[in-house]
Parts: structure tokens; C-alpha cells; sequence
């Protein structure tokens, strides 16, 4: 095992497990969060979703263990394929794993000298090489302060443009160097992660398979089931709590003919839980997480 689970207690705790309940695990990873949950049941299941050909090594081995390698986008279908009926509670850890940032070839981290590349799943044919190699400014620009939601992105956009003048930007490295006159002082490695970030998303189309799995876990869940979710940036978080409040992404409220709010969820948690200092400091990934909970009605 490769990950240090963060608000491991908290997303137990969130899940309301039953001994003989029906689990998903999304985003499998290192295996921690699996593993506790799999010591909570009894006669139950739990599968766990990954499209990393690397979480595959940690899969647990235990008859009441399904790993489904693929990407949680695909949720529904692929529960329904390997289960009759409907679940009782759903995990997702949205952050990159700590063995995913720390393989340089991933590319990833903006520690390592590696390729421009930072798949979640080798097939995607898209990787970030081809994002700052081929994406024109305005697009680069989109992406930067959507994503990144970095202050100077048009100044970062036309500066990586400028550098893929000369020679095509192929590693972690280059792309540091043809940003490194517009990082502001003191906050270096900040806007560096948020560049990084914001690639990662494009590359792997994170916010899109967010929305399409978000949208999916209503029909998925019993009543009284629970959706646990640990986002790490404003984006993410946004998302989860518009579909937990109002069932859309959006955060639009529809109501019923009486005018009542037609929401799926009862949100347990009105604002979300965050890491304690003491977590913070023995796990540095856990300082941006949110943990979001909602019971299906």
C-alpha cells in the first residue's frame, strides 16, 4: 500500500457501514480507504474502481473484493454489470495518489525532472506534452485560469507559446523554465502546482468524469445509502456540493408541484469537514481536502 488515506475515521464514519452492506470505492488508488472498509464488513461487498494499471498491485485479495479497472465515469454501467440491485454507499478521494506524484515518468510533480505526460490511464491518447505543445494561447489561457485558477494565466499562456517557438517544451523541467520569469516571489512552487494542476485536468478530463459519475450515484444508491466525497480544489468542491444539495451540477433547485425541494440527498454535513493541524502536518496532501457527505432520500 502506497497511499496515506486522508480523513480515514471521518469517511468511515461518513459511509455508515453495515456489516453486511454493498460498497464502492472510486478511486482505489493505494488501496487504504478499501482496506478500512473492508474491515467494517461482515457478508458484504465492496468494489473499487481504478483506471491506473498500477493500483492494480494493491488489489486486495478477499472473495469479498472486486477491483473494476476503469474510470468511475463509467460507475453505473459497471455496477450494474457486477451487481444485482443497488448500493449502500459510495466513496471517491479525488486527489492524485502520493505514488502517482512521487513516479517521475508520471509527470506529475513539479519536483521531478520527467516527461510532460501526468494520464491517470496509459491509453488516453491525450497527454500534457501535447496540451502545451499544441493547444493554441487562447486555449492554453482557457485552461490556465479555469483549471489553475491562476492570476496571470494569459502572461503564462503567451510565455509557454513563446518557448514552444524554439523547441517543442517536453519534460517538467522545460516547462518550468518557460514559465519561471512570471512566478511571483516567495509563491514559486504555489503557482507551480496550480499550472500542473490545471494540465492534469485537461489531460485526464477530470471535471467532465466528475460530472458524469456525480450525476450517476442517485440512481446507484439505496435510500438511506451514503456518497462520501474528498474533493481538493474550489472546482471540484463546487460540483460535489451542487449535486449534493440541489442533484444537479449546476446547483440549480427544482421543485415539485407543492414547491418543495426535489433533491436526492439529506446532506449530512452542512459545511464540509476539513483535516485536523495534527493530520495536516503528518500528511501534507491532506491540507486542501473537503469531505462532503449526503444520504440518499
Amino acid at each position: 500500500m502506497y497511499h496515506n488515506p486522508v480523513l480515514l475515521d471521518e469517511c468511515l464514519e461518513g459511509l455508515n457501514i453495515k456489516p453486511d452492506g454493498v460498497y464502492a470505492d472510486v478511486t482505489f488508488g493505494g488501496g487504504g480507504h478499501s482496506r478500512a472498509i473492508m474491515e467494517r464488513l461482515d457478508t458484504g461487498h465492496l468494489y473499487a474502481f481504478d483506471q491506473d494499471e498500477d493500483a492494480q498491485a494493491n488489489v486486495i485479495d478477499d472473495e469479498r473484493f472486486t477491483f473494476i479497472p476503469q474510470n468511475f465515469s463509467y460507475f453505473k454501467n459497471f455496477i450494474q454489470l457486477y451487481h444485482q440491485g443497488k448500493i449502500d454507499g459510495i466513496l471517491a478521494d479525488l486527489g492524485v495518489s502520493s505514488h502517482q506524484f512521487d513516479t517521475p515518468e508520471k509527470g506529475f510533480s513539479t519536483r521531478f525532472e520527467g516527461r510532460l505526460d501526468m494520464r491517470m490511464n496509459r491509453q488516453n491518447p491525450l497527454d500534457a506534452a501535447t496540451v502545451v505543445n499544441t493547444y493554441d494561447q487562447n486555449d492554453l489561457m482557457r485552461i490556465l485560469s479555469l483549471y489553475g485558477e491562476v492570476q496571470n494565466a494569459r502572461q503564462l499562456a503567451s510565455d509557454i507559446a513563446m518557448a514552444r517557438e524554439s523547441a517543442p517544451i517536453e519534460t517538467t523541467t522545460q516547462l518550468k523554465e518557460a514559465v519561471q520569469g512570471r512566478l511571483p516571489r516567495g509563491h514559486e512552487n504555489k503557482v507551480l502546482a496550480q499550472i500542473f494542476q490545471a494540465l492534469r485536468i485537461e489531460v485526464n478530463h477530470e471535471m467532465e468524469a466528475l460530472t458524469a459519475f456525480l450525476s450517476q450515484c442517485a440512481d446507484v444508491l439505496n435510500p438511506g445509502g451514503r456518497l462520501v466525497v474528498l474533493s481538493y480544489h474550489s472546482l471540484e468542491d463546487r460540483l460535489v456540493k451542487n449535486f449534493t444539495r440541489t442533484g444537479n451540477a449546476e446547483g440549480i433547485e427544482e421543485k415539485d408541484f407543492f414547491g418543495n425541494p426535489m433533491t436526492p440527498y439529506i446532506i449530512i454535513n452542512r459545511k464540509p469537514i476539513v483535516p485536523s493541524e495534527e493530520e495536516i502536518a503528518a500528511n501534507s496532501r491532506a491540507r486542501s481536502a473537503k469531505l462532503r457527505i449526503a444520504e440518499r432520500r
